[in-house]
């Protein structure tokens, strides 16, 4: 398989296709003259984020649970698993679903992948790295999960679908990638997703109190969704097996991003303070010196220019309907 350009068409699964990242993800792969076929059940997504590719003869959408087997004809070129509840309200809401989704359903796309001979993309998260103990968060750092903690059916969903892809790759010689994914932003998020940019847009642009929890000291960093995808782009082209993290190393405290976030609104919101969530990450931050050097990857989009576009995008999500 090729993405260099002797190769035009490639043929591309995506599950998770009608999320936040998915929907970006299948974007980006069609502008690249490739065909896409996108895989969701709308359990935590919306059919709203594929509207737009309705019409887009090289897309076509299958509505199914990835955890379930699925038989496509023709030729698969690469598999992109994304398939996930990936914020804290969903995945608390759905933990079986999500455990499933990372063992049954990574393990029915790789699969998929050896049956067409196709490269595999497993998008993971920094998640893996639990409360982190080293920072910034480096690819060789094993973590600091709590295993049976509530957030553990996310963290632990995704470190065992990374095992498990690298077993393929080990076993089948599987061509494989994984991306750990940082704190990313941008349209298409869900108002009520829960995660802290969706929360503290749609609470500034109401003008109703801006919830952070616990003192705000614990910090975050914030890539926008046009540069996390072209890091996967890159990364499903490289022969990297190991992860790689994605995600923009810029820091701040999550009080000063509610700050910065009520400057750019001109909200008249105040602050208040609820208790922090258990086993919430006090530090975040990704070590970037790998999609650096194997990708040439960095982020190129600020936070004033990322933050604009999602603020007129939730400005138009609360406009009423005329």
């Amino acid at each position: 398989m090729s993405f260099a350009g002797d190769t035009v068409d490639l043929r591309v699964i995506v599950s998770g296709a009608a999320g936040f990242i998915g929907s970006h993800m299948c974007d980006r792969l069609l502008a690249e003259g490739h065909t896409v076929v996108g895989l969701d059940n709308f359990l935590t997504s919306s059919e709203r984020n594929l509207g737009h590719l309705a019409s887009q003869p090289r897309f076509r959408f299958i509505r199914h649970d990835v955890t379930q087997p699925l038989a496509l004809d023709g030729p698969i070129d690469a598999v992109v698993h994304m398939a996930s509840p990936a914020s804290p309200r969903d995945y608390l809401r759905h933990p079986i679903e999500t455990l499933d989704v990372g063992s049954a359903g990574t393990r029915q796309m790789l699969e998929m992948a050896r049956a067409h001979n196709a490269s595999f993309l497993l998008t993971s998260t920094s998640e893996t790295y639990g409360d982190p103990l080293v920072h910034p968060q480096v690819e060789t750092y094993w973590g600091n999960v709590n295993p049976v903690g509530p957030r553990s059916c996310y963290d632990e969903s995704k470190r065992f679908a990374e095992a498990l892809t690298m077993a393929f790759h080990r076993t089948c010689n599987l061509r494989t990638n994984i991306a750990r994914i940082f704190n990313t932003y941008g349209p298409r998020m869900k108002l009520n997703d829960g995660r802290v940019v969706p929360a503290f847009l749609d609470q500034a642009l109401r003008g109703e109190p801006m919830t952070v929890f616990g003192d705000g000291s614990q910090t975050r960093c914030f890539c926008y969704v046009s540069d996390l995808v072209d890091g996967l782009y890159r990364l499903m082209q490289s022969a990297e097996r190991y992860p790689v993290n994605l995600g923009n190393p810029h820091e701040m405290t999550i009080l000063e991003f509610a700050e910065h976030i009520r400057r750019q609104t001109r909200s008249k919101s105040h602050i208040i303070h609820e208790p922090l969530p258990q086993d919430d990450p006090k530090q975040r931050k990704p070590d970037i010196g790998k999609a650096r050097r194997i990708l040439g990857w960095e982020p190129r989009v600020s936070l004033e220019d990322g933050l604009r576009q999602t603020i007129e995008y939730f400005r138009a999500l609360q406009a009423p309907a005329s």
